[in-house]
Order: structure tokens, then C-alpha cells, then sequence
């Protein structure tokens, strides 16, 4: 297994990319907003995707968005093919796109949105702390990428201050500050992370069916 910066000789796996991230979704049961084929291959040519290999065969990918004239960066679209799951590959693309982005983008603030429990575990053993819609990038064209998610319309109803996704971000200048002492580490608390995401649903879809009703 191979985890390398991709490039344009890797556009032909720009199609079951799409695939699999829209598959993955459906199963889950979550929004996502939809990546073509292109905007995929646009991400490779330019040097800001990472992508799992075994042989020839696709096995996992993710991409690097910019934002706020890259003062923020985002690390998207993390995917693995079902053949590769439950192996601990996520985890490892999570680490080579998070030092990719910090190479790159070392001043730049690193965040993310997701429903998914195990992304959120990866990224606060990489750093990220929760936090508030408020402190993510107010960049319009971020947000805009919501509107293909089929829970686009809790995030208009709450005034973009919250929805399904829990936020959470690497901010540099905070770890310079505060360099971690065993006293400091936390571990990452999935019961709370389950339970606020089951307080969201029940709260958002109770609203959702009362204003249909």
C-alpha cells in the first residue's frame, strides 16, 4: 500500500472517487455534498490531494481546499474502498493530507465538518478541538458547497450556526501557545460526540416533521 501526493496521471481514478464518497454517504445515511469527476482531477493537478494505492487498485483519497485567501484550509472528501475499511487506512491518509496541508499552508487555521465519529476521533488525535460554526471560515463559497447535502436546509433554518456536522479545527498559533503536557492530553470522548449527535438529529428532524405536519 502506497499513500502519495497525487497528480494529473491519477485523473482516471477521478470517477470512482466519486463514487465511492456518494456510496459511502448513502450508507451512512448523512449529506454530503456531491464532487464531480472534474473537480477531483482539478484538485490532483494542482498537488493538493493525497491518494491510497494497492498496485493499480483505488484505495483511499482525500482532497485540500483553501479558503478565506488561505487563511483556512480544509482536508475533505476522506475516503476509503470498502475492499480497504477497518484496517486503520483513514487514519493514515488523515495523517499524510494533515502534514501535506501544514507544508503548504503553515499559517493556515485547518478545519473540517463531518458526521462521521471516526473522522472527528482522527482529527482531535491530530489536534483539532471542536468548535462553533462562528470560528470556521465565513468564506461564502464554503458554505455554498452545503447546498448539495440533503440537511442544507437546517443549516439555513439555524442561521448557519449549526447542523448536523460538529466543526473542528487546527489553529497553529494556539499550539505554539500551548504545547501539550501529559497532564494536558485528553482523550477523545465518543460518548459525548454520539450523544450531541443524537441530540442534533432528534432536535432537527422533530423540528423538521412538525413544520411539514
Amino acid at each position: 500500500m502506497k499513500i502519495i501526493i497525487a497528480n494529473k496521471s491519477h485523473a482516471s481514478y477521478a470517477e470512482i472517487i466519486c463514487n465511492t464518497i456518494e456510496e459511502s454517504a448513502k450508507v451512512r445515511g448523512t449529506g454530503i455534498a456531491r464532487r464531480t469527476p472534474e473537480y477531483i482531477i482539478n484538485k490532483m493537478e494542482k498537488g493538493n490531494a493525497v491518494i491510497a494505492l494497492e498496485g493499480d487498485q483505488f484505495a483511499g483519497f482525500c482532497y485540500i481546499e483553501t479558503w478565506s485567501h488561505d487563511k483556512y484550509v480544509a482536508n475533505s472528501g476522506l475516503i476509503v474502498h470498502p475492499d480497504f475499511r477497518n484496517h486503520g487506512l483513514a487514519k493514515e491518509i488523515k495523517k499524510v493530507i494533515f502534514k501535506h496541508s501544514r507544508t503548504k499552508y503553515p499559517q493556515a487555521k485547518i478545519f473540517g465538518i463531518t458526521t462521521g465519529l471516526a473522522v472527528m476521533k482522527i482529527n482531535y488525535e491530530l489536534g483539532y478541538q471542536p468548535v462553533t460554526f462562528s470560528e470556521l471560515t465565513d468564506d461564502e463559497t464554503f458554505w455554498k458547497g452545503c447546498q448539495g447535502c440533503k440537511n442544507y436546509d437546517i443549516l439555513t433554518r439555524t442561521e448557519r450556526k449549526m447542523c448536523l456536522c460538529t466543526g473542528m479545527l487546527y489553529d497553529p498559533e494556539k499550539k505554539k501557545e500551548k504545547k501539550k503536557t501529559p497532564e494536558s492530553i485528553s482523550k477523545f470522548n465518543d460518548k459525548a460526540f454520539q450523544r450531541l449527535k443524537h441530540i442534533k438529529q432528534t432536535l432537527f428532524y422533530k423540528k423538521e416533521k412538525a413544520e411539514k405536519e
